[in-house]
């Protein structure tokens, strides 16, 4: 059994790394994922956490030798279940592949956390458990030290690929907030100006009616006399 660990930081807050996840394939780095399908999305009563189970569908060419072994397809299909806790703050995705499954595991969890000391990053942690299962070593070996190598530049490309897409998103997002700060000013000004307006009508029609009484005070003595 082989691992693989990587941790590293996302300059960008984790709201807009969680965002940014659903977005992630597919992007112009990342070209061996050619597909995602969700397959199922569920929300907890108290609507704080989301647990997804996702497809991803990749296309990738593998040594002869291997081929040899598993046959000729270079397609493979890999199941994820992500959880985002908005109690917590973490998103956490664990991913296993289904294709060889008898001739080798590779096992992956993935955390996306708020950096500690600055809500502006974002840490992100990543462990792979790689497993072949052969009757020679020397074959479990060579299997294993080549996903080695192969899951390390898949996941130098996933970061590559996730930083454009988080690039995207930021300025949207900054653009989105850009729009709401425009309309809110706009409404405000607007309940202001129709303030100022209200409160004029109601000041002039108060001067003229208290005017209209005047003019007429002693027609209303009169008629109040007669009444009396």
């Amino acid at each position: 059994m082989k691992l693989f660990q990587n941790t590293q930081e996302f300059s960008y807050p984790w709201e807009q790394v969680t965002a940014a996840n659903w977005r992630k394939y597919p992007n112009e780095v990342s070209t061996h994922v050619v597909a995602v399908d969700v397959l199922r999305r569920e929300l907890d009563p108290s609507g704080t956490k989301l647990t997804s189970e996702r497809l991803i569908t990749c296309k990738q060419s593998i040594p002869k030798w291997l081929t040899m072994m598993i046959g000729t397809s270079n397609v493979s299909y890999v199941r994820e279940v992500s959880v985002v806790d908005l109690n917590t703050k973490t998103l956490t995705l664990r991913s296993c592949n289904l294709t060889c499954m008898r001739l080798l595991k590779v096992c992956e969890t993935v955390k996306y956390m708020p950096h500690h000391s600055d809500l502006g990053k974002t840490l992100f942690q990543q462990e792979a458990q790689i497993t072949a299962y052969a009757t020679i070593a020397t074959l479990c070996n060579k299997i294993e030290e080549w996903s080695v190598k192969r899951f390390g530049e898949n996941a130098s490309k996933g970061r590559q690929g996730f930083e454009s897409v988080l690039k995207i998103l930021s300025e949207n997002w900054d653009q989105r907030d850009k729009i709401v700060n425009e309309l809110t000013l706009k409404v405000v000004d607007t309940v202001d100006e129709i303030r100022s307006t209200t409160d004029t009508l109601f000041k002039e029609t108060e001067l003229k009616s208290t005017s209209l009484i005047s003019r007429h005070i002693k027609e209303i003595q009169r008629a109040f006399k007669l009444n009396n």
